[in-house]
């Protein structure tokens, strides 16, 4: 069984895939990352249900994207940083990993397939969805009443 980092990055695969192809691809994308990997078919299928999910909601995540870093708006991001911080805004929200390890996992996919830069970038905005995704997740605390 592949590991969470290993569909992940196949996910991410996918998703850049899903980018430049849409949608209408998406069985021939599902080919493509089955030929390539050791991953089972259902591994495979688990990545491509992930990256469906980051790119039906990209809007979603552009748009929050795009206030925490209005200098770089997701059209003017490198394609792969877009589609990580793509990918990492649905884990995030969605609720399907741990917030804190998609952070640390996404920083190091931007270490291995983006430039220089991009880790500290993609750390710095994704540190601002991590933080409201785990403010919203924790209970309010209530107050005495006096």
């Amino acid at each position: 069984m592949a590991t969470p980092q290993h569909i992940r990055r196949r996910a991410l695969q996918a998703l850049y895939q899903l980018d430049a192809r849409g949608e209408a691809d998406a069985d021939a994308i599902l080919h493509a990352i089955s030929e390539e990997t050791d991953l089972s078919p259902r591994d495979c299928d688990k990545a491509m249900d992930l990256a469906l999910g980051a790119f039906r909601e990209r809007l979603r995540a552009d748009e929050e994207i795009n206030v925490l870093a209005p200098d770089w708006p997701s059209h003017r991001q490198p394609v792969i940083d877009r589609s990580i911080l793509r990918l990492a805004h649905y884990e995030m929200v969605s609720g399907r990993s741990p917030p804190k390890a998609v952070v640390n996992e996404c920083v190091e996919l931007a270490k291995e397939f983006s430039t220089e830069r991009s880790p500290a970038f993609i750390n710095g905005v994704l540190d601002k969805i991590l933080k409201r995704v785990l403010a919203q997740a924790s209970p309010a605390t209530e107050t005495p009443a006096e």
